[in-house]
């Protein structure tokens, strides 16, 4: 549902009364029309201030004397206290280190905030030498850290543990994610020092709230994502969390995230409250940017990755309470949702702040507390008897028992519906619907199936399904019950239309595409990467001298926007090892220089020749042309191998998270002559998507 359109005016007064509302706050946004040229765009995040000579000096002191008293840390044994601790006290020296380094101190109090970390750290390596680590016991206000299985850095996140909870208790607790707003300064030195004074917006009893970081400013995508899903996994082996009662929450960017991981994982959480932020891309930059989109094929089809509205659907098994203010420009998102899940039938429970703008107001809140707390107290469904689900990509493919592992075609619509009837005897019996999918997986934890079940000697031990297809009607299969009570089932259609059981069955060698194995480029950089130095000469000066541009580029807008280092090696130093490893390689270079790349060249759908570029039937000069891809790589096909690329959006999406989304798909082909901008590498003169067989689509 579009809004109305406000003539400009009225939107300027509008942007600026919204201005004047939210003076004070920490969240920066967008600058309306003067951030829509991407031909003159502000640098995001800001060079920082200068830092006085003898403050330099000062905080250097104190960080060369954290990092020697680190020193032991790498010396300490698997295992050990120190050794499970050392990211704890490794985010305050990167925090402090990383802003001296990189001019990213953005106000003269933050240099105050550096010292007060430095002091921190000195108190944690303390006490790891004296065999203790009392914040790991801590209520209240604590900071933590775990290493990124990305690129092995160090990230922060932050935890509010009630006064209630103790390390020795044994009763899961609820976990409250929260994802923080936008703020083009939040630093690590600036999230760390918030998340030691302040509580945040909400801190319900006898309730752990996460504060992940999300890697910057990014709305919890790509990189991001991944970090809210380790910051969780490294909370729930510290603290005795309930995973049946966790639940998403934020506000403004941080509402945007939380309706992302709402419909992508509906199953995993026992609600989901997102505030004001964005849920989809085209309408909230018409109307909040005042942009209008022209975007090429791929790019709309890409949409379907972060475009909250076209899952709406999975919102029909996740409790979830919207908040807007009730002046609030961005209460857009929640208004595009409601339309969203109306299609579906579904009233969408939406508390408006009364007079409010870009803020939460203090009944809703208490409105809100009350209702996740009433949530709270049955939790999540693991098995719940009606499911119903929609995805565009095998990326996101799962709810509770249900998971949909080959589809059609990716970035069209796939949906099922699912539920649970018995039969006379009381035995279980499973309908589905599928939509658009190749193969199915049913997959029931223990005690599913009761035990009078198990017990009954002369039937069969199994459930069964009844598969309802459009084209081949209805069909019975039979799943296998375990003696725990579980219980499982695996589908798939043939090629007459059909369907049997058992895996989807491939010809030796052949691809397909699979959960985090279906693209687009972006995905590589979700998991761990290596970036592949060529240590040759290109072909073409051309082609030399933009993939030497382009890896600069990589590495440094990689720590810039992902806060991260990204880990570069020389194409002679690639092993085995590393090759067979979890390791995404990201080639950088021609089948001339880079002597990794030479060796699969011929094995990848586009070929790169001294001579061509040749995407199927389509050729072009390799002197001035390069491909970009990501494809499986043929050394390690449960790993991807990259061309030329590292994540896909660039300096222009950086003004507003709405736009960060992925700008190419699985290929394309760059002309040189262009040169690369803050939209894109280069003149895209061709790029679309593999089929599901990772070919050229004809």
């Amino acid at each position: 549902m579009k809004p109305p359109t406000k003539a400009p005016a009225m939107k300027n007064l509008f942007l600026l009364l919204f201005a004047i509302a939210i003076a004070g706050s920490s969240i920066t946004f967008a600058d309306g029309d003067g951030d829509n040229n991407p031909e003159k765009v502000r640098r995001v995040p800001r060079l920082g201030i200068e830092v006085r000579p003898d403050i330099e000096i000062a905080l250097r002191t104190k960080l060369k004397t954290l990092q020697e008293q680190m020193k032991f840390l790498t010396k300490a044994k698997s295992g050990s206290l120190a050794d499970q601790m050392a990211p704890d006290v490794m985010i305050f020296e990167r925090a402090v280190r990383v802003a001296l380094d990189h001019q990213a101190f953005f106000h003269e109090r933050d240099l105050k905030k550096a010292d007060a970390l430095l002091d921190e750290g000195l108190q944690r390596v303390a006490q790891l030498k004296n065999g203790r680590a009392n914040w790991a016991s801590q209520t209240g206000l604590v900071v933590r850290g775990f290493i990124s299985r990305i690129d092995h850095t160090v990230q922060p996140y932050g935890v509010v543990v009630p006064s209630t909870y103790s390390v020795d208790h044994s009763q899961p607790t609820r976990c409250d994610i929260w994802f923080h707003g936008r703020g083009e300064s939040v630093n690590e030195v600036n999230f760390l020092y918030e998340r030691m004074t302040k509580v945040g917006r909400y801190s319900p009893s006898d309730t752990i709230m996460l504060h992940p970081y999300g890697r910057y400013s990014n709305a919890f995508k790509f990189a991001g994502e991944t970090d809210v899903q380790e910051a969780l996994a490294d909370v729930q082996k510290r603290y005795s969390i309930d995973e049946d009662r966790t639940s998403v929450r934020g506000f403004s960017m941080g509402g945007a995230a939380c309706w992302q991981f709402a419909v992508h994982e509906p199953g995993r959480w026992f609600a989901a409250n997102p505030g004001a932020g964005f849920a989809e891309t085209p309408q909230f930059l018409k109307s909040f940017q005042n942009e209008t989109l022209h975007p090429k094929p791929w790019e709309r089809s890409l949409w379907n990755l972060y475009d909250c509205d076209k899952y709406a659907l999975n919102l029909s098994q996740l409790a979830t309470i919207a908040y807007s203010g009730e002046i609030d420009q961005q209460k857009q998102a929640a208004d595009v949702m409601e339309a969203a899940l109306a299609e579906h039938g579904i009233s969408l429970r939406h508390v408006i702040g009364k007079g409010m703008a870009h803020n939460i107001d203090e009944r809703s809140k208490v409105v809100i507390d009350e209702s996740l707390k009433r949530l709270a107290v049955g939790g999540r469904d693991r098995v719940p008897e009606e499911l119903n689900f929609e995805t565009y990509t095998l990326k996101y493919n799962k709810v509770a028992w249900l998971t949909i592992d080959a589809i059609d075609e990716h970035w069209k619509r796939a949906s099922i519906r699912a539920s649970i009837i018995r039969d006379e005897k009381g035995l279980h019996q499973y309908l589905l619907q599928p939509n658009q999918i190749k193969s199915i997986s049913l997959n029931f934890p223990a005690a599913t199936f009761a035990p009078p079940f198990l017990n009954r000697p002369n039937e069969s031990k199994g459930f069964r399904v009844i598969l309802l297809d459009d084209k081949t009607g209805q069909q019975e299969y039979m799943g296998t019950v375990f003696s725990d009570g579980s219980g499982g089932l695996q589908l798939h259609r043939q090629a007459d239309g059909g369907w049997t059981t058992g895996p989807l069955a491939l010809e030796s060698g052949s691809l397909v595409k699979k959960h985090n194995l279906q693209g687009p480029i972006d995905d590589a950089f979700m998991e761990h990467f290596v970036f592949v130095r060529p240590t040759g000469q290109a072909f073409h000066p051309m082609v030399q001298k933009w993939t030497e541009s382009e890896m600069e580029r990589a590495i440094e807008h990689w720590r810039r926007h992902f806060r991260g280092d990204a880990i570069v090696i020389d194409d002679v130093d690639v092993t085995d090892k590393m090759i067979q490893s979890d390791t995404n390689l990201v080639l950088w270079g021609d089948r001339s220089s880079n002597k990794v790349l030479a060796k699969i060249a011929d094995q990848l759908p586009i070929q790169w020749t001294s001579e061509t570029v040749t995407a199927g039937d389509r050729t072009w000069s390799a002197t001035d042309h390069a491909p970009i891809l990501i494809y499986p790589n043929p050394l390690n096909p449960e790993r991807y191998v990259v061309l030329n690329s590292s994540f896909t959006y660039r300096d222009y999406a950086y003004l507003n998270n709405a736009r960060q989304v992925p700008m190419l798909p699985d290929w394309a082909v760059i002309d040189l002559k262009t040169p690369a901008g803050n939209v894109w590498p280069g003149k895209v003169v061709a790029a679309d998507f593999f089929d599901e067989s990772w070919q050229l689509k004809n």
